[in-house]
């Protein structure tokens, strides 16, 4: 019988070189599991990690893997728990679907702790019969439970990764092939994994970084889905790639201060320090009336960050009750749609905050109600048509102000 190329034959020298994927895999399951030494080089570094983790979780790598049956009510629980990521994704999902039709892909998307929320559908569950019982809604596929997959790597460590073949820890599931890549929420955590797995096949694309654009396009959503009450703010180096996965996305709080940044943000302004003043000035080199102002105009300006970065910029504040406080700052009237220019190349004064206000986005969002109901003389219908509300909406931020101040 000829030798396999991945091994050597007793008392011959030990191959250097393999010419294969496949074969430098099996060259480095044979150095891991059966001679104890460390693959550096064959396999990725992610993948040797998670098999030493997975020798102490599983001690027999050849075993099938067991599912555990998923109950009408755990289902519904867990359903429940991802609403909101399941209605940010849900316009992607449907993307990659319909562009994965042909090519015998499923996308699976998991929660945190790797059960699985959303997967597409399985015209061809005869051949494909391990994702014809492991792509469930309610499985868990986490490391613990299947060993070394992309997306038990990515939940373990918050990292995109790929694993081909006889990459993956239990011998079950060699015939895959898997790509994920990660979606944290406005807190920096990991939400959720986006993943593209196909079966007894080779990838005839660049899965990695398919699912690596759909998965910022949906973290990018989660975002914004998350930043009710919040100053959000769009720029980049090009006005063109405004509103694309490229796209930098900031949120700053009530307060002036920035309470996170997208991937691309973090990029052209640095990491929010892990503590200390996280003040929007300092990050953009604008304050937050400036920015406020910068809202009123529907295209992007071109602003100078305090870095000295010129970027084209756009600022949105949305109220959780769907108030839209575009004209809160500088308001002169309500016919005023002209805002002045304002001057990015030099440092901009800070503008003075609103009467009787703290200079908080809160503070801006109630001097315009009250600016708007006064020019209209009180009446609601008016000016909740000026602020593209409901009339209900508008009497039940006017009861909370009563209520806030009976409590004074």
């Amino acid at each position: 019988m000829p030798q396999s190329p991945s091994r050597s034959a007793p008392g011959a020298p030990r191959q250097l070189f393999s010419s294969t994927r496949a074969e430098r895999v099996a060259l480095a399951r044979q150095q891991f599991f059966e001679e104890g030494v460390r693959p550096s080089g064959l396999v990725g570094e992610a993948v040797i990690q998670s098999w030493m983790r997975c020798t102490r979780a599983h001690t027999d790598r050849r075993r099938l893997v067991a599912f555990d049956a998923v109950t009408p009510s755990r289902l519904h629980a867990t359903l429940n728990r991802n609403r909101e990521l399941l209605d940010a994704a849900r316009a992607e999902l449907a993307s990659m679907e319909s562009s994965l039709a042909g090519t015998g892909s499923r996308v699976l998307l998991t929660d945190a702790q790797g059960v699985i929320v959303h997967v597409t559908h399985n015209p061809s569950a005869a051949q494909q019969p391990i994702l014809h019982k492991t792509a469930r809604l309610g499985v868990n596929i986490a490391e613990s439970v299947v060993g070394t997959t992309a997306p038990g790597i990515v939940t373990c460590t918050g990292l995109a990764c790929t694993v081909d073949g006889a990459e993956h820890y239990f011998d079950y599931l060699r015939e895959m092939q898997c790509a994920a890549a990660p979606i944290r929420d406005v807190h920096g955590r990991l939400a959720a994994v986006l993943d593209v797995t196909v079966e007894s096949r080779p990838f005839g694309f660049d899965a990695a970084s398919m699912v690596a654009l759909y998965a910022t396009t949906i973290e990018n959503r989660l975002l914004l889905a998350q930043s009710a009450d919040r100053l959000v703010l769009r720029f980049q180096a090009s006005p063109a790639l405004l509103g694309t996965p490229l796209e930098a996305l900031a949120g700053v709080a009530p307060d002036g201060s920035v309470a996170w940044l997208n991937t691309a943000a973090a990029r052209l302004v640095g990491r929010l320090p892990p503590s200390g003043p996280r003040d929007v000035e300092r990050l953009f080199g604008l304050d937050l009336a400036t920015l406020l102002r910068l809202g009123r105009r529907e295209a992007a300006q071109p602003v100078r960050l305090a870095s000295g970065l010129g970027v084209w910029l756009q600022a949105r504040l949305q109220a959780r009750d769907g108030v839209d406080f575009r004209h809160a700052v500088g308001m002169a009237g309500i016919a005023d749609a002209s805002p002045p220019a304002i001057e990015t190349t030099q440092p901009t004064a800070a503008p003075e905050a609103p009467p009787g206000g703290d200079g908080t986005l809160r503070s801006h969002s109630r001097k315009l109600i009250e600016d708007t109901l006064a020019a209209y003389g009180g009446n609601i219908s008016h000016a909740a048509r000026q602020l593209r509300v409901s009339r209900g909406t508008l009497y039940r931020r006017l009861r909370s102000w009563e209520q806030d101040g009976k409590g004074d």
